[in-house]
């Protein structure tokens, strides 16, 4: 279970160092072996390995009237190694499409991670609460 939440930078390469607290279960998880993928709501999605797979079955399910999904799912995804400095390399079309150029945010969501801009979560935070809990939420509390 990822979660918790990383300011991190990415190198002169385009790389990042994953969060050193979540380096042994990814190592044992899938020895390193992970993806990433854009989301529609301008991050990206890294996922391990398994994790990514069973995903990508459930995506290429989807019926012809999702065939844009597809594309956005399916057609950005990259496989990544951790390298044995713990870092993957994203590539400049991910980074492109997440805004992603210095600063990234690494967010553990449970079975994945998201990276994000700095400035485009921040919007998107302050968007959710300004239009408050959501219906389906109704009935949660702390």
């Amino acid at each position: 279970m990822f979660q918790g939440t990383s300011s991190l930078h990415l190198d002169a390469k385009g790389r990042v160092t994953v969060p050193s607290r979540h380096r042994d279960d990814l190592s044992a998880q899938c020895a390193g072996a992970l993806t990433l993928t854009r989301h529609p709501d301008g991050c990206l999605l890294l996922f391990p390995r398994p994790v990514w797979e069973s995903k990508r079955t459930e995506i290429r399910a989807f019926p012809i009237a999702a065939r844009d999904w597809q594309r956005i799912f399916l057609g950005s995804a990259e496989d990544v190694e951790m390298d044995g400095s713990g870092r993957i390399l994203i590539s400049p079309e991910l980074r492109q499409a997440s805004r992603i150029e210095r600063q990234l945010v690494f967010m553990g969501m449970g079975s994945h991670f998201e990276l994000w801009d700095p400035d485009a979560l921040g919007a998107r935070e302050k968007q959710a609460i300004a239009a408050g809990m959501p219906e389906a939420l109704s009935g949660f509390s702390f």
